[in-house]
């Protein structure tokens, strides 16, 4: 029982209570690569093991799989050297218990990285065993034919000199395989220039194996070896003879006699779970070789014992690799060596499942396990994976239990010193300094790390780096990151450390990280979005929980919202955080945060939400008018004009950064209002700032006028592609697509087509909605389920709360209902349409509707045209017409 299981049972008088250890370290891998290698030899040398047994379950080889990073092909390179021979073996691992034999380690790197294919993983083997000084004939001969038949007129040296593999007795193989071409021949009595040529030979010897002579006894012990020779020698025989491999070294004389260990590392680049070519290959070379011992180190389980991989490869199922199955027996677990049942040994990180097996059965009672599963749960989720944490927390809820009291989910609420201890056991002072400081980031590189530690070389940053505990993602922005708890335990846990940081400590590295953060944005070399919104998310978390001032932020706020793409920011809320803003920094998470989550909230939240934290006065001026400005936003799609008009006229007044746009707005206003030769007038004044093309357009489309619309949509996108606003040109593009939808269905197929283009990537909730609706407008008077669609977008319309869109539904489908001339769908569209806007604004929707269908207004309309009435009825009756007629025409 290991010291673990020890403690835990010495933490309670409950003589019923069941341990089970499962953590990991080096010197437990060794152990149990040492027991596992320990039993195959047992294994191999018992009487009747067979090596030509292809029936026989094999339990030739053992799997250590863990995360990236987690140290797998390190411990791969340290058991290689440590079966060399003892001077590669770390002294605390003492000395193997195995029985005398020569053990001859061979470890391959599968990685993509390292080129290893097939062909070359057999070549490593062979050369290996070359070191023998001695051919192995079966093997050697079927090889030379493969070689000649796939490679003519390449030299095998010459092709191994190049591969970087004549190191590896690059030499001896060639003359070996020659010598056993020439013992063959001499044998069957070949004439010197026919026993050079591999394809008599091996021919002549088929049919000396067939006819049992008795020159070729030697060989016709191996009782497939004619088959392989008979077969079409490509990289699937090729994959057979291994076979051959293992019976020879079956045979060799005492004093050549080895056994060899194969390391496959990063097995995981082998293939994926779907594509398994290469897997299939080195999962018969492990079957075919069952006096060979294999190490397999990846970042998965091999599946190979489950039975549903039947017909991907071709020996699956516990009862043909019992060692690898989920239910099999456990080695000798010594403590830290790892979890996981057989030969699967996890050496990283647990996965959730991983977490909540590891709790259920680490403490039992009565074989049922004795942590409650809500227990186990937040523990889990805690954990981050880490197995240490789980352990420190059973002997927190054995302490817990001690006291008479049943352990809580909040009692796990905790963070253990004991972590911090671990992780700076064997750092120096440097990487320990960098290390608290990056505990500040979400992710870093090597400048911000060094930047954030206030020093002026690269070089403990860079040793961090290479630390377990750092993981690496080669795609981020930033590319190193923290494990999960270690960070957050290094933040927040008591630090006993002599070297501990004061409260001073912590505030200058945020204001260092803060810093180096700004110059990493205000150093880019061209617009970066992502570096922007990657800047912004760790600026505003350090600023926030250290209440420094806003400094680059607030600039890097406006750069954040003038391309309308609002990508999530909100740092993760603090669990100690006041319920309402207290910092500069607290009312700018709250403002970004509200402005970006709009497009997945109701608009009366983020009104609400934009009213509280302009009512806080934290905020410098320009940042709480940017907030008036899109509270009024929200407001004018509430239907609340009064209050919108009054905002938007406070920050136009102000003259700041957002003046032209609240301008744009007060022009929108006078549009919702009907008095649409004001709009206009407006509109012509407010120029690219105030977006003039795209609010003209919305003028025109109204009067029916949909090609000057279209022509100004298009002049509107092609002004925000010039400024880079990919929010603007995706909107204008939608616009569009919509006014276009009205006269040429079939060119708003393109137009659409585009406008999505322009989206991807972008959180507009209001434009992908335009597009919508635009498709609607398209097939109009079809018969293409429009019903069906209109009532999942009013569903979708009155989750977000925009009134514009609802509005322009509606109108939509009056112009389907005009189309087909669907009077009693026409009438109740128009009465949605009234009860839609009861409150004042966009009633001239109603009078549009109307027109639409020839009808008579139901009321005197107070709606200002830019042309007569007369105009704009026949306008909008001349776009349904053209419908009808187009449609009849397809007909």
């Amino acid at each position: 029982m290991t010291g673990r299981d020890l403690r835990a049972l010495f933490s309670s008088n409950d003589r019923q209570l069941g341990v089970e250890e499962a953590f990991t370290n080096r010197h437990g891998q060794w152990q149990i690569a040492a027991a596992a290698l320990t039993e195959h030899l047992q294994h191999i040398a018992a009487p009747g093991f067979d090596v030509e047994d292809l029936e026989a379950p094999r339990r030739n080889v053992l799997v250590f799989h863990g995360v990236g990073g987690i140290g797998k092909s390190t411990l791969s390179r340290k058991l290689e050297a440590a079966l060399a021979g003892s001077e590669g073996r770390p002294s605390q691992w003492g000395e193997p218990t195995w029985p005398q034999a020569r053990i001859l380690p061979i470890r391959i790197d599968l990685a993509r990285a390292a080129g290893t294919d097939f062909e070359r993983v057999i070549l490593t083997i062979r050369l290996a065993l070359a070191e023998l000084g001695r051919p192995l004939p079966a093997f050697d001969l079927a090889l030379r034919r493969y070689w000649e038949h796939q490679h003519p007129g390449e030299s095998l040296e010459e092709y191994l000199r190049r591969g970087g593999l004549a190191s590896r007795a690059g030499k001896a193989l060639p003359q070996q395989m020659q010598s056993a071409l020439a013992d063959v021949a001499q044998a069957l009595l070949l004439p010197g220039t026919v026993g050079s040529v591999v394809g008599e030979v091996t021919g002549s010897l088929v049919r000396a194996l067939l006819e049992h002579r008795q020159s070729v006894r030697a060989l016709a012990g191996c009782a497939r070896l004619a088959d392989l020779l008979q077969a079409e020698p490509d990289v699937d025989a090729l994959s057979y003879y291994p076979h051959l491999l293992a019976w020879e070294i079956s045979r060799l004389p005492a004093d050549k006699r080895v056994v060899p260990v194969v390391l496959l590392d990063t097995f995981e680049d082998t293939g994926d779970r779907t594509h398994r070519d290469l897997e299939r290959l080195l999962q018969r070379v492990v079957w075919l070789m069952p006096n060979v011992f294999f190490v397999i180190t990846g970042r998965s389980r091999l599946q190979w014992a489950e039975e549903g991989l039947q017909g991907q490869l071709d020996w699956t199922g516990p009862s043909a690799w019992p060692g690898l199955a989920a239910h099999d027996i456990p080695l000798p677990r010594p403590a830290g060596a790892g979890t996981g049942r057989g030969r699967q040994i996890l050496i990283g990180d647990f996965s959730p499942e991983d977490c909540e097996g590891y709790l259920a059965r680490r403490l039992t009672r009565d074989g049922r396990p004795l942590i409650d599963e809500p227990v186990r749960a937040v523990i889990a989720d805690r954990s981050h994976g880490l197995p240490l944490y789980l352990d420190l927390s059973v002997m927190r809820f054995l302490e817990i239990r001690r006291t008479g009291r049943t352990p809580e989910p909040a009692d796990f609420d905790h963070d253990f010193p004991a972590l911090i201890a671990r992780t700076l056991t064997d750092l120096t002072s440097d990487e320990r300094h960098v290390l608290r400081s990056v505990a500040l980031l979400d992710s870093f590189d090597l400048n911000l790390a060094t930047r954030a530690a206030g020093m002026t070389h690269e070089a403990p940053a860079m040793r961090l780096t290479e630390r377990p505990f750092v993981r690496e993602n080669p795609f981020g922005l930033w590319p190193f990151h923290l494990h999960g708890l270690i960070r957050s335990t290094i933040r927040t846990a008591d630090d006993h450390a002599d070297d501990r940081w004061s409260r001073r400590d912590w505030q200058q590295a945020a204001q260092r990280a803060f810093a180096a953060l700004g110059e990493q944005w205000n150093n880019a070399t061209g617009p970066d979005r992502m570096l922007l919104v990657g800047c912004l998310r760790q600026g505003l978390s350090v600023a926030r929980d250290f209440r420094l001032d806003l400094g680059w932020l607030a600039d890097a706020a406006w750069a954040y919202v003038s391309d309308s793409v609002w990508e999530p920011l909100a740092p993760a809320a603090r669990p100690e955080s006041a319920s309402s803003p207290e910092t500069a920094a607290d009312a700018l998470v709250e403002l970004l945060s509200a402005l970006a989550r709009r497009q997945h909230e109701h608009r009366e939240r983020t009104a609400d939400r934009l009213a509280a934290v302009t009512t806080t006065g934290l905020l410098p001026a320009d940042l709480h008018e940017m907030g008036v400005y899109y509270l009024a936003k929200a407001q004018r799609d509430l239907g609340r004009t009064g209050a919108s008009r009054q905002g938007m006229q406070l920050v136009a007044d102000g003259g700041g950064r957002l003046a032209p746009a609240a301008r744009r707005g007060l022009a929108h206003l006078a549009r919702l209002d009907g008095d649409f030769p004001t709009a206009l007038a407006a509109a012509e004044t407010l120029g690219w700032p105030g977006r003039h093309h795209r609010v003209t357009g919305d003028v025109w489309w109204v009067q029916g006028d949909m090609n000057q619309a279209a022509t100004a949509y298009e002049a509107a996108r092609n002004d925000a592609e010039h400024h880079g606003v990919a929010g603007e040109r995706a909107t204008s593009q939608a616009q569009r697509a919509f006014v276009l939808a009205f006269t040429e269905p079939h060119r708003a197929d393109d137009e659409l087509e585009l406008a999505q283009q322009l989206l991807s990537g972008l959180d507009l909730r209001a434009t992908t909605l335009t597009t919508q609706i635009a498709a609607l407008v398209r097939d109009a008077g079809t018969d293409r389920d429009l019903e069906h669609r209109a009532r999942v977008l009013r569903t979708e319309i009155s989750t977000a709360g925009l009134g514009t869109a609802q509005v322009t539904l509606e109108l939509a489908m009056c112009f389907h209902y005009a189309v087909l001339g669907a009077d009693d769908e026409m009438a109740a569209a128009i009465a949605r349409l009234r009860d839609l806007t009861q409150g004042g604004t966009y009633t001239y929707y109603v009078d549009i509707a109307c027109y639409m269908a020839a009808l008579p207004l139901p009321e005197p309309s107070t709606t200002r045209w830019t042309e007569s009435e007369d105009d704009v009825r026949s306008a909008w009756r001349g776009l349904v017409q053209a419908r009808q007629e187009h449609l009849l025409a397809g007909n």
